[in-house]
């Protein structure tokens, strides 16, 4: 999470060239991809694909090897980059803080860094939970909580710096089909309400088409294919026709 702005808007990103190896294991080959202010972009593909390295370059837990990302225009490597733009991330586990109670988490950010008085806190924890469909659950504590609630949790966490980029990583895995459109809702519902822009990384087809404006197809660590959920249905590439294809069959004999 970063620190102030005064632009509420959603921002621009542009991912160039992109290259990232561990050790002799390229994960990363010249990816290159834009989302426009307040657009929700999908990044799909199968696992080992390099999906989630992507998302932690663009938020800037990994270093390129290659090429760079760009917020606004400007390299999220240069000087100073942290303070002008606001971005969270919801990790596909919730990582929630299991000794501290949902406001506590919710709330860590602006506790930490003593931008709020902790009355305002509380106001905006409650705000924020309300956001989720969370309200009344300050004191429960994350053992209480199920795996849908946890990741509410974690997009409320994000939404208290206001962002004006989220990034999702894996956000239904683990979750059953009901509560993982109660997400995908989420999603939604913050498009619409703060038009904050939304990179969601995901290998779960259902919610891609459900939420995002566009789809790239991510593959051995390229992107293969970018489109409206309509033009992905329709591709004839290869790699997103087996990925889309997919299904679990049985032989009985």
């Amino acid at each position: 999470m970063n620190g102030p702005a005064s632009n509420h808007s959603g921002v621009r990103v542009q991912v160039r060239g992109l290259r990232k190896s561990f050790g002799d294991q390229p994960v990363l080959r010249g990816v290159s991809l834009e989302v426009e202010p307040g657009e929700t972009f999908v990044i799909m593909g199968p696992s080992g694909s390099g999906k989630s390295v992507l998302l932690k370059h663009i938020i800037g837990l990994e270093t390129p090897d290659e090429g760079d990302i760009l917020i606004e225009g400007e390299s999220v490597q240069s000087r100073g980059f942290m303070d002008k733009y606001r971005m969270a991330m919801v990790f596909q586990s919730g990582a929630l803080l299991n000794s501290l109670n949902v406001a506590e988490n919710v709330g860590l950010y602006l506790t930490e860094h003593r931008l709020k008085s902790p009355e305002e806190i509380r106001r905006i924890v409650a705000e924020k939970l309300e956001i989720v469909g969370l309200t009344g659950s300050e004191d429960k504590m994350p053992s209480e909580l199920s795996g849908g609630m946890k990741k509410r949790v974690a997009i409320a966490r994000a939404l208290v710096v206001e962002p004006q980029l989220i990034l999702y990583d894996e956000p239904t895995s683990e979750l059953d089909p009901l509560m993982a459109v109660t997400i995908a809702e989420e999603i939604v519902n913050l498009k619409a309400r703060i038009h904050v822009t939304s990179i969601v990384v995901s290998h779960d087809r259902d919610l891609a088409f459900g939420v995002a404006d566009r789809i790239a197809m991510i593959a051995d660590g390229e992107i293969i294919f970018v489109g409206k959920p309509a033009e992905v249905r329709a591709c004839t590439e290869p790699g997103v026709r087996k990925f889309l294809a997919a299904e679990f069959k049985l032989n009985k004999t």
